[in-house]
């Protein structure tokens, strides 16, 4: 198996050293490097590079400080809930909303570092790292690459693979994974598990029962939460084209573009909480139903449900529902300078008097309300 994932793994321990002396002169890391010591002399930096030999090195050394200095320039704080139910001697599939490209499974490292977890191997899309440096840093970070835009022979092939070393990773090599729910970043605040993610995480269990394979997985639904979306604007006029059925062309910087936009994009709170483990679910969802089918679809439920009831609402979320209605019927959470602020920060993202955009821009801050309010929440 280990030759057949060289299109799409990490590094082992023995390359990383190499392939970070190769790219540690690249304009790219050096700018990294700066920006995550900026007090450190070059040779203060050389010497830290030249002690790293692994990847736990790579992300403990440099990229924890990056994710430090990025929450310290560009939000207000990191919090974070539901470690204690996990244990830090076992291995977990975790399963997360996808909000931003970079910025998801960083924070997600970050506090799992912060807490003495083993930190996870990630999935990311192909399409991100077309540039050897972003290819070396991918593999330094311990992510396992997505293939993109291929054909649906290739598709079924590339899924295959995924799924027996998400397997391997987990159940033999005990490394913990992050996966998002769904292909894509959601453009409008709906969090929503995409059957086929589950289906591929499936296929290396065959025909066997699916809540069986799953619940040795370790499954943890994971709800990251900001209170600003740094990509807001660009997530509204993305979900503008695709409604109205515009060819969606991405220019050659795009994905650059959007990751730094993430990336240094202000986001004031943020908050991470990690959900139970899906043991008792699952074990509900087998006794419901013997169908792969139906499990998997129940398992997706699942996954909604434990994501949206642990999303932390921020202010936006009620002033954005109230500003879509025309009402103040959430005006208890949230205080006139917190709207004022808010609009301000609509005014300078869109046109307001384009309806359709500025029900999105509202639509993308206010579904967290809706789906709260649909599974019983009440405020």
């Amino acid at each position: 198996m280990d030759s057949c994932l060289d299109s799409i793994r990490f590094y082992n321990k023995e390359e990383v050293h190499p392939a970070l002396q190769s790219m540690a002169k690249h304009p790219m890391m050096m700018a990294l490097l700066q920006f995550a010591f900026p007090g450190k002399s070059e040779n203060e930096i050389s010497n830290i590079l030249a002690s790293i030999d692994s990847i736990e090195d790579f992300q403990d050394k440099v990229i924890s400080h990056c994710i430090r200095n990025i929450l310290k320039q560009s939000s207000d704080g990191l919090t974070i809930s539901g470690l204690e139910h996990l244990d830090k001697n076992k291995t977990y599939l975790f399963i997360s909303n996808h909000r931003d490209i970079v910025l998801d499974t960083s924070l997600i490292n970050l506090a799992l570092l912060e807490n003495g977890f083993q930190l996870t191997a990630s999935a990311i899309g192909d399409n991100l790292v077309q540039r050897d440096i972003f290819m070396v840093l991918a593999k330094l970070n311990r992510n396992f690459l997505v293939k993109r835009d291929v054909s649906p022979r290739e598709l079924l092939k590339s899924s295959q693979l995924m799924s027996d070393y998400i397997k391997d990773l987990i159940l033999n090599r005990h490394q913990s994974v992050w996966i998002a729910q769904r292909e894509g970043r959601t453009k409008d605040g709906n969090d929503t598990t995409h059957p086929g993610v589950l289906k591929m995480i499936a296929m290396t269990n065959g025909k066997s029962d699916v809540c069986d394979y799953f619940k040795s997985l370790n499954i943890v639904p994971v709800s990251i939460s900001y209170e600003y979306d740094p990509t807001d604007k660009l997530k509204t006029y993305k979900a503008i084209q695709s409604k109205n059925s515009e060819v969606l062309v991405k220019s050659k910087n795009e994905d650059f573009e959007n990751v730094m936009a993430g990336v240094l994009g202000q986001k004031k709170r943020i908050h991470i909480h990690f959900g139970e483990v899906l043991s008792e679910t699952l074990d509900e969802i087998k006794s419901k139903s013997e169908n792969n089918n139906q499990q998997i679809q129940m398992i997706a439920e699942s996954i909604d449900k434990a994501i949206i009831s642990n999303y932390r609402l921020f202010p936006n979320s009620f002033i954005a529902l109230d500003i879509l209605n025309e009402a103040n019927r959430y005006s208890a959470y949230y205080t006139q300078d917190e709207k004022e602020l808010f609009e301000r920060r609509m005014a300078l993202s869109i046109d307001k008097n384009d309806v359709e955009l500025k029900t999105h821009f509202l639509s993308h801050y206010a579904n967290p309300v809706v789906n709260k309010e649909k599974l019983g929440f009440e405020f």
